[in-house]
């Protein structure tokens, strides 16, 4: 009876290490999958912020506010500050149905001074729609030295049928482009958009419905009675 009863044994011993081994396989996919949806839904602000930092692929750095009280030109020096033409372009995703513009095509700029432009976009369909829009600046090695202070990018615009809004971007290009070896001898830089709608359209039902509320007959006969 022992002989036949050790096999048995063996058996149930193999079965609970092959349990064992199967719920350890499944906590881990389950860890796995957890921390790549993590990594996915954090991948676009940190490629944003990585992108704004580095002016990898041609995307401007947010200026801070040490760097802009750095950029008093004192008189003497106006004279010798440099000059670079700043170009506007604008694209719109073939989704979307609107007009998009700069409302200034190029603009002789002075290195270090801050300047406003403006761009328009106007909504030619007959619904509200959300639209946010991307940018980069080339040449790319222009990129780290052209600098932000206000921009509508990556800011939800939600435009009525038929309505148009102007969109100000304030900007500034550092200085120390002058001091780079890759970039010093560049006269032109092209700041470009491209708006997109964005998949979520919520807020331009929100917006809808705000508006049908403030344009509401009021009903005086209620009112009077």
């Amino acid at each position: 009876m022992s002989d036949q009863a050790a096999p048995v044994t063996r058996a149930a011993s193999s079965g609970g290490k092959s349990t064992r081994r199967a719920k350890l396989t499944a906590y881990a996919l389950v860890g796995l999958i957890g921390g790549m949806g993590a990594l996915v839904a954090a991948a676009q602000p940190m490629y944003r912020a990585f992108c704004q930092v580095t002016g990898f692929g041609g995307t401007t750095q947010v200026a801070d506010e040490a760097k802009l009280a750095a950029l008093i030109i004192p008189v003497e020096d106006e004279a010798a500050a440099g000059y670079v033409t700043v170009r506007f372009d604008a694209n719109v995703n073939v989704k979307l149905p609107w007009r998009f513009r700069p409302v200034q095509r190029e603009m002789r700029v002075r290195i270090g001074e801050q300047v406003l432009a403006h761009f328009e976009a106007t909504n030619l369909s007959d619904k509200t729609i959300a639209g946010t829009a991307t940018f980069n600046v080339t040449p790319y090695k222009t990129a780290t030295y052209f600098n932000k202070i206000e921009c509508f990018c990556f800011t939800e615009q939600v435009l009525h049928p038929g309505e148009t809004a102007q969109m100000p971007v304030i900007f500034y290009v550092d200085p120390e482009m002058g001091k780079d070896i890759n970039a010093k001898n560049e006269t032109a830089i092209t700041l470009s958009y491209t708006f997109f709608a964005d998949t979520d359209q919520s807020q331009a039902r929100k917006a809808d419905a705000q508006r049908r509320a403030e344009t509401k007959p009021v009903n005086r006969a209620g009112i009077n009675g």
